[in-house]
């Protein structure tokens, strides 16, 4: 029986602006150009999964607005069961201010919406049909009692569980055993071993790219265990890091020149739950192309219509040896 990847999370509408450089405080910057774009973590990552090649259900929620339309309509171009997306009463389509300055970084500014009325009702409706093999995606852009209530729903069926922990979370609430595999980046990542205690007696760098590797893998090994449950850090141009049970593989950065990293972490994670879903056993070859989409991802414009179909990642994915993956485990600081 083939498999569903079922995403549990947040739709927006993405209002993209270009400016030379981000404003200071109390600073005005006339941007160059405005693109609007369907967006939003779980929209995303839907869509990435979709042209990854896996099943796609989509569990959200959305305003009965022009923005509204627009999202739903480019996940149903992209393949996405959009069965399970209601539309809320009373509130708009969420909403994404995303600048981006001359080097591809970005900032980003969201008013939830809709996403904040999903409700558990809505949830167990959509999840009705997950089964053993299916993989439900989660991330922190709805209500968090909703995405661990989605947790337990979906493990209680057999489904693997996957959790992108963006935005970084304010406390415990979705940090529970139900989760199979923890996405993070490495704010997210400082900000879960915090809470769940797994950077006691470790050395917190400052700031999140550029950080010592052997820091980032024994985080990484302390987090999973923490929560029992498998842990990737993407780490930008640095690559990522993921546990192997007691091991921690680095799994190397395509190099390419970012035009817009608003949907590179998205595209990863989405790319990987495809992998997954399909029954993917080599974890860091998963992440290996999960890298490959997300640096073909960067070289292009907006969220959901920069994320690339599978065919176009092939001749990037080939630049990336799976060989030159690292096992850091004997260089890390703890573990």
């Amino acid at each position: 029986m083939p498999t569903t990847v079922f995403v549990v999370g947040s739709l927006n509408a993405d209002q993209l602006l270009e400016v030379p450089a981000f404003p200071a405080a109390g600073e005005t910057v006339l941007a160059s150009d405005v693109l609007i774009t369907a967006g939003g973590k779980g929209g995303n990552q839907a869509v990435a999964a979709s042209r990854a090649g896996a099943a796609v259900t989509m569990i959200g929620a959305l305003g009965d607005d022009a923005h509204g339309r627009l999202v739903r309509r480019a996940l149903t171009e992209s393949g996405v069961d959009t069965g399970w997306v209601v539309t809320a009463d009373g509130t708009h389509t969420g909403t994404a201010v995303v600048a981006v300055e001359a080097g591809g970084e970005n900032r980003i500014i969201v008013a939830s919406g809709a996403n904040a009325r999903l409700t558990r009702q809505d949830v167990e409706s959509g999840l009705a049909g997950a089964a053993p093999g299916d993989l439900v995606l989660l991330q922190l852009e709805t209500p968090v009692d909703v995405v661990a209530h989605a947790a337990r729903f979906a493990k209680e069926r057999g489904a693997t569980v996957v959790l992108n922990a963006a935005p970084a979370p304010a406390d415990t609430g979705c940090l529970t055993t139900d989760i199979d595999l923890l996405v993070v980046n490495e704010v997210e990542m400082r900000a879960v071993a915090g809470l769940v205690g797994a950077d006691e007696g470790r050395e917190s760098g400052e700031g999140g790219e550029g950080g010592d590797g052997r820091d980032v893998a024994g985080t990484v090994l302390t987090t999973s265990r923490a929560l029992d449950c498998v842990v990737v850090c993407t780490t930008g141009a640095d690559g990522a890091y993921v546990n192997v049970g007691d091991r921690v593989i680095h799994i190397p950065a395509v190099r390419v020149t970012a035009l817009d990293t608003t949907a590179a972490g998205d595209t990863y994670t989405g790319y990987l739950a495809a992998a997954l879903a399909r029954g993917e056993s080599d974890l860091p070859a998963a992440l290996a192309t999960a890298s490959a989409a997300a640096a073909v991802t960067v070289t292009r414009r907006g969220a959901m219509a920069s994320i690339p179909y599978a065919a176009e990642i092939g001749e990037v994915r080939a630049n990336l040896d799976t060989n030159s993956t690292t096992d850091i485990t004997e260089l890390t600081t703890k573990g």
